[in-house]
């Protein structure tokens, strides 16, 4: 039984290792690849083939199968994507190398959130979700190691636990005045076209460009209604927490600018300072009880978002 379920694997990437060419990308494509930023683009513009590798797709495939999770706007459940994909995996990487994929609209559900009211949780089709895991497998090996060592959130390697030690350890050296800063509403309101010049500066590839731009644009099912989606990066995609990570980077290397010390996951971010608070966006917060510490809970929505 498990030989016969290994080889059931195997043949769910029937076809790899073909040799297909990739056709000529499709117009629309991002054409601003080689204009922002001054990173190095080099080795970075067959990213699809390298998404689309067999160890790579087999990887994206368990990481669906561990994640299970609910189906999207096509019905179809984690336990039939195996299934799918041996039927149509040759087409779908065909797509892929094409530019031709077409990512279907998220589900839009409401979730409650601890401390009271709901959150907005997207859920993709699992079939999007498996192309989503395989993008973000090739990406966050290269983007991951350029980020702030004061993020923690959605890093391999990184928890909110190391967070928790990393403010407890500013504590200690003397940083006593902590400022909770709440990007409010920050994966609801990101600006496509900001994150996607993000994007642009790190990777060449106009064919992962023009995917990862589908994703954001995709759409939203809710009440049954499917509605245009202008900004965001729903949250509940695979790729999401590593966009947002992208974008809030700049927010990472201004505070450290700044020479604040401070910690940040995902769009929570707590900068700490001694009783000299320096950046002057917050020197009304000294105005306040006589306490060692004091804190303020503050909620805004940075340029970079939009």
């Amino acid at each position: 039984m498990e030989k016969r379920q290994k080889i059931q694997y195997e043949l769910a990437f029937a076809g790899e290792g073909r040799g297909e060419a990739p056709r000529a990308p499709e117009e629309g494509i991002e054409t601003t690849a080689v204009k922002l930023g001054t990173e190095s683009l080099a080795n970075t513009d067959m990213l699809i083939e390298e998404a689309c590798e067999k160890e790579n797709v087999k990887e994206a495939l368990r990481r669906v199968k561990a994640n299970a999770g609910a189906a999207g706007v096509d019905g179809m459940t984690v336990k039939e994507l195996p299934e799918y994909l041996r039927e149509n995996w040759a087409r779908l990487k065909e797509q892929l190398f094409a530019a031709t994929y077409r990512p279907q609209p998220v589900r839009r559900v409401e979730i409650p959130k601890s401390g009271g009211g709901t959150r907005k949780l997207g859920i993709p089709t699992v079939v999007d979700r498996f192309v989503q895991h395989a993008v973000l497998q090739v990406l966050q090996k290269r983007w991951g190691p350029t980020f702030s060592q004061y993020s923690f959130g959605f890093r391999p390697g990184r928890s909110a636990h190391q967070a928790v030690e990393r403010a407890q350890e500013y504590i200690q050296q003397g940083y006593d005045w902590v400022v909770d800063i709440d990007l409010e509403k920050f994966f609801d309101r990101v600006n496509h076209d900001v994150l996607m010049g993000r994007v642009a500066r790190r990777i060449s590839d106009k064919r992962m460009l023009k995917l990862i731009r589908g994703f954001l644009s995709s759409g939203v099912m809710e009440n049954g209604l499917v509605g245009p989606t202008d900004e965001g990066t729903p949250q509940g995609g695979p790729l999401s927490p590593l966009l947002s990570n992208l974008l809030l980077d700049e927010l990472d290397r201004e505070l450290e600018q700044r020479g604040h010390r401070f910690v940040r996951y995902a769009d929570d971010c707590a900068p700490r300072a001694h009783l000299k608070i320096e950046c002057g966006a917050v020197q009304k917060m000294r105005e306040g009880p006589s306490k060692p510490t004091y804190r303020r809970r503050l909620q805004t929505a940075p340029s970079c978002v939009g």
